[in-house]
C-alpha cells in the first residue's frame, strides 16, 4: 500500500497520513514517482553542459572552452531532439498534476489554497538560493511564480483547464516563433545585409552575441579560478534580471503545461483512466511526430553551422510546437510503464522520483564541487562526451542513494524540510 511519503516531491504534493488514499492511488502514485524520476534524470542530461561549460554553451557549441568535435555536433542534435525542453516540459506537467493532487487532499481536510500558496512561497525562496548561490539555471523560482498564477484555475473543470492550457501554449508557439525568426533572418541570412528593418537589427544582434560571449569569459574566470564570493557577487550584480527574463521566456510554456497537467491528472492519465491501447498509440504518435519535426529543425541548425542565433531560435522558438506532442507522448507512455517498473532499476528510478526535490537541488550542489576551482576545478575542461560521463555517474548516484534512504526515512531530506516549512511544524523523518 502506498504511503504519504510517496506523495512528497517536486510535483507539489503533500499527503495526509490520517486519510486513506483514493481508489487507484497506488497506480497513480507509481506513475508519478516513475515519471518524476525519469524527468529529474533527464533534466540533468539537459543541464550538464551548462554546469561544466559557460551558460551560453547550452545552446551554442562555439561557447565551449574546448573544441566541439563533429561527433559531438551529432550529440547536440540527439539532445535537442530527445531531451532539450522535453524533460523540463514533463517536469512542469507533473508539477501541475501535483498542484491538483495537493489541493484535492487539502480541500478534503477543510483547508484552503493558502496552504499551497505557503508551499509555493517556500519554493520561491529555495529557487532564489539556488539561483544566486548555486547555479544560474534555476527553474524553481519560475515554477513558484507560475504556480501562484495556476491557483486561480484550480476550481475550473478539467475540460476548461485543458482548453486554456492548450490555447496558452498556442500563444507561446506564435509569440516565441515570431520573436526569434527575425533574429536569425537578420543575423544569418542575406536579408540582414539588404537594407530595411532586418539590416538595422543586425549590428545590435552582433553586439548582443559578443556581450554573451564576454559574459562566458567572466564566468570561466570566476568559476574555474575558484572565486566563489566573486561569482556570487557577479550573479547578484549582473544576472538578477534573468529571473524575470526566464519567467517571460517560459511563461507561455510553464503555466499552460501546469494547466494541462492538472487536467490530465483529473482525467485519469496517471491512474489508468484512459484506454491503455489508445493511450499507447497516441503516446507513440506524439513522440515520433514531434521527434521528426524536432530532427528537421536540428538538421537545419547543423547545416547552417550552429550559428549563435540559429541555435537560440531553434531552442527558444522553433522547437516550441513539436515539444508539446513529445511531452504529452512521453507522459502517456511513462504513465503506462510506471506501475510495472518494479524491478531493480525501475524501483530505484521511482525512488529517485520520490526524492526529486533533493535530487534536483542536490545535483546542483554536487556540480559545485565537481566544476568550481575550489573543488575539482573541471569547469571548461571537459567536452560534451566527457560531460555526459559525469552525467552517467551522477545518475548512478541518484538511483543508488534514493531507495536505501527512503527505506529508512519517510521523505528525502529537502522534501522533509519543505514539508515542515509548509505546515510550520516538525514532522517525523525516520520511519
Amino acid at each position: 500500500m502506498a504511503t504519504d511519503a510517496h506523495l512528497e516531491g517536486l510535483t507539489g504534493t503533500v499527503a495526509d497520513p490520517s486519510r486513506p488514499l483514493a481508489a487507484g492511488a497506488d497506480d497513480r502514485i507509481a506513475s508519478l514517482d516513475f515519471i518524476r524520476g525519469i524527468a529529474v534524470m533527464g533534466i540533468l542530461a539537459a543541464n550538464i553542459v551548462a554546469f561544466g561549460q559557460p551558460f551560453a554553451a547550452y545552446m551554442y557549441p562555439d561557447a565551449f572552452r574546448v573544441p566541439h568535435s563533429a561527433s559531438e555536433d551529432w550529440m547536440w542534435v540527439a539532445q535537442f531532439v530527445a531531451i532539450d525542453g522535453k524533460m523540463r516540459g514533463l517536469f512542469t506537467l507533473l508539477f501541475g498534476a501535483g498542484l491538483m493532487l495537493f489541493m484535492e487532499r487539502a480541500w478534503a481536510r477543510g483547508q484552503s489554497r493558502w496552504l499551497q500558496a505557503r508551499r509555493l512561497f517556500w519554493l520561491m525562496l529555495f529557487g532564489l538560493v539556488h539561483f544566486f548561490l548555486i547555479w544560474r539555471g534555476d527553474i524553481l523560482f519560475s515554477y513558484a511564480v507560475c504556480g501562484f498564477a495556476a491557483l486561480a484555475f484550480l476550481r475550473m473543470s478539467a475540460a476548461k483547464q485543458l482548453t486554456l492550457g492548450l490555447l496558452g501554449y498556442a500563444v507561446g508557439v506564435i509569440l516565441y516563433g515570431g520573436m526569434m525568426a527575425p533574429l536569425v533572418l537578420a543575423a544569418d541570412t542575406a536579408a540582414g545585409n539588404s537594407g530595411g528593418a532586418l539590416a538595422y537589427m543586425r549590428p545590435g544582434l552582433m553586439e548582443g552575441m559578443q556581450a554573451e560571449l564576454a559574459d562566458a569569459d567572466v564566468q570561466t574566470r570566476l568559476i574555474a579560478g575558484g572565486d566563489y564570493p566573486g561569482y556570487v557577487a557577479y550573479m547578484a550584480g549582473t544576472h538578477a534580471g534573468d529571473l524575470a527574463l526566464f519567467i517571460f521566456i517560459w511563461l507561455f510554456e510553464t503555466l499552460p503545461l501546469m494547466l494541462i497537467g492538472m487536467a490530465l491528472y483529473r482525467m485519469g492519465l496517471f491512474s489508468g483512466g484512459f484506454d491503455a491501447r489508445k493511450q499507447r498509440a497516441w503516446g507513440w504518435i506524439g513522440v515520433i511526430a514531434g521527434g521528426m519535426v524536432s530532427l528537421l529543425i536540428a538538421l537545419w541548425v547543423r547545416q547552417n553551422g550552429f550559428t549563435f542565433y540559429g541555435t537560440q531560435s531553434a531552442q527558444v522558438g522553433f522547437s516550441f510546437l513539436p515539444r508539446l506532442p513529445m511531452v504529452l507522448g512521453y507522459a502517456a507512455l511513462l504513465s503506462l510503464w510506471g506501475p510495472r517498473a518494479t524491478g531493480w532499476l525501475g524501483s530505484r528510478v521511482s525512488a529517485a522520483g520520490r526524492a526529486a526535490f533533493t535530487n534536483y537541488l542536490g545535483t546542483s550542489i554536487v556540480m559545485l564541487f565537481v566544476f568550481h576551482g575550489w573543488g575539482l576545478g573541471l569547469f571548461g575542461q571537459l567536452g560534451r562526451t566527457q560531460l555526459y560521463g559525469v552525467m552517467l555517474i551522477t545518475w548512478a548516484l541518484m538511483v543508488l542513494w534514493s531507495k536505501p534512504w527512503l527505506e529508512t526515512f519517510r521523505y528525502g531530506p529537502l522534501e522533509w524540510l519543505w514539508r515542515c516549512l509548509t505546515y510550520g511544524k516538525l514532522f517525523a523523518l525516520r520511519r
